[in-house]
């Protein structure tokens, strides 16, 4: 009897290894000389550990410059256990941005869907990803030049730049997710800081972002477990937030968010309304507060950069009375403070790559991407390359008055139909929260702070800034 379990034992065994080996170097053998030149690395990890390896986001990292320079900007590897085509060329990532369920689809790896759970707008396809885009679309149109959304915005920023008078130092990281945070809460939930609500959802939300980049094991305790199970404490929240808001229908003032609207949109499932919550949050937390902190860690390396958005700003707020409200004119006059974030986008290469697969053979110029093919256009290795952008590695905000915002070598949010619905939201927030920190405030960074790609982007000390309060009346 344990001769026969050993046996099957065994058999499992060598079934399994011919399995991962199967998997490894077929594809290899498979239309072997068409595909793109390239390595599979080990069985099963393939490469993965060093396509992940930590660094500077504003560099492409080891991995791509090895086998860019070995093998071209368009390469095969084993990725995310999966045969992968590997992109660095702009031509090629605007291909498949463009033919977005067409040729192409998203696909992220199984544990990221754990997490978001398989209604979220991130890893949804086909018409369930055009139904809620369509809605997120909908949303940014109505809110992102409303003045009730934008005075939040100025109140929320003038609230956490108040609360640094008195201090020398703050970590600028942590009071950009404070800031972007309370803004988004109360946008799409209609809630404020002081809430118990509130304190509740984003004790769990940094429990969720804990995990999202962490390694897949459930496993009780492991920060990928731990954030499987604050997603679902969220969820359980906004289930009860709205069916309070159901219940006070008619009954109380209207508050203008997020959850107002969906609440009337008739062709979302529950969960697809809870999970539209839970993306809004992510997008509007998480990326928004990165990208000020890029703007902000650039602009203290350049002082020449930092004065010119200190006069743009200070001659908007000249033509204001006091304490009277920016506006969208206002925000739609900040063209240096525009080219300034396109620049910190560019430089710090938020996302640096998004993960699709081949939907059939597709054949791109001399080579063929297999059906089945994972493909990672990387955005990182277009906006680094010196071919295309002058002076690559430099933060130069006044290249983009001669250059396109929206072009093929530009695609900090994406592309085609998958393109950022918040994007602006994003940029306006950064906007006005510039407008008053370099009219209020004086800083340097304080020792070496990086951001570095783990893949997602990090400050490891989360950007520690000395502070010291100006007199508003000058721009100097």
């Amino acid at each position: 009897m344990v001769g026969d379990l050993s046996s099957v034992v065994l058999v499992g065994l060598v079934v399994f290894l011919l399995c991962v080996i199967l998997n490894h170097f077929l594809p290899l053998l498979l239309k072997f000389g068409v595909t793109p030149r390239g390595t599979f690395g080990w069985p099963l990890l393939g490469e993965t550990l060093s396509f992940l390896n930590p660094h500077s986001s504003n560099s492409i990292g080891t991995f791509l410059q090895e086998h860019c320079s070995r093998y071209g900007k368009v390469f095969k590897s084993h990725l995310f256990c999966s045969p992968t085509i590997v992109s660095c060329d702009q031509e090629l990532n605007y291909f498949i941005l463009q033919n977005e369920d067409k040729l192409f689809q998203c696909s992220y790896p199984k544990p990221i869907h754990g997490v978001l759970g398989k209604s979220s707008m991130l890893v949804v396809v086909g018409d369930t990803h055009k139904k809620l885009r369509s809605v997120a679309l909908t949303l940014v149109s109505t809110t992102k030049s409303k003045p009730e959304y934008l005075n939040d915005i100025e109140r929320t920023a003038l609230q956490i730049l108040s609360s640094w008078r008195g201090k020398q130092q703050v970590t600028f990281c942590d009071e950009a997710r404070k800031f972007t945070f309370n803004v988004i809460i109360k946008q799409v939930l209609g809630l404020t800081p002081d809430e118990p609500q509130t304190t509740k959802i984003l004790q769990d939300f940094l429990t969720f972002m804990r995990g999202l980049i962490s390694f897949p094991l459930y496993i009780p305790g492991t920060p990928y477990a731990r954030a499987v199970q604050a997603r679902t404490r969220i969820s359980s929240t906004v289930k009860a937030i709205i069916e309070e808001r159901r219940s006070n229908v008619g009954n109380s003032k209207r508050k203008g968010d997020f959850l107002e609207i969906l609440l009337s949109v008739d062709n979302l499932y529950e969960d697809e309304k809870v999970s539209f919550v839970l993306d809004s949050l992510l997008g509007g937390y998480e990326t928004t507060s990165l990208l000020m902190a890029m703007a902000v860690q650039f602009l203290s390396q350049s002082p020449a950069a930092l004065q010119q958005l200190k006069l743009e700003h200070w001659s908007i707020r000249s033509s204001k009375e006091k304490d009277e409200y920016l506006n969208w004119e206002d925000y739609k006059k900040m063209e240096f403070t525009q080219n300034v974030i396109s620049e910190a986008l560019r430089c710090g290469n938020i996302v640096k790559f998004v993960h699709r697969k081949a939907l059939k053979d597709v054949r791109f110029k001399d080579y063929l991407i297999p059906s089945g093919w994972k493909v990672l256009p990387v955005f990182s290795a277009v906006h680094l390359d010196p071919s295309l952008h002058g002076s690559t590695l430099e933060f130069h905000p006044w290249r983009w008055e001669k250059q396109s915002q929206t072009s093929k070598k530009f695609t900090p949010f994406g592309g085609g139909p998958r393109f950022c619905p918040g994007s602006e939201l994003a940029k306006v927030e950064t906007a006005f929260f510039l407008h008053h920190l370099v009219l209020n405030f004086r800083w340097i960074t304080e020792g070496v702070d990086h951001p570095l790609a783990y893949p997602y982007v990090e400050f490891q000390r989360g950007l520690p800034l000395s502070v010291e309060p100006i007199l508003p009346e000058s721009p100097f």
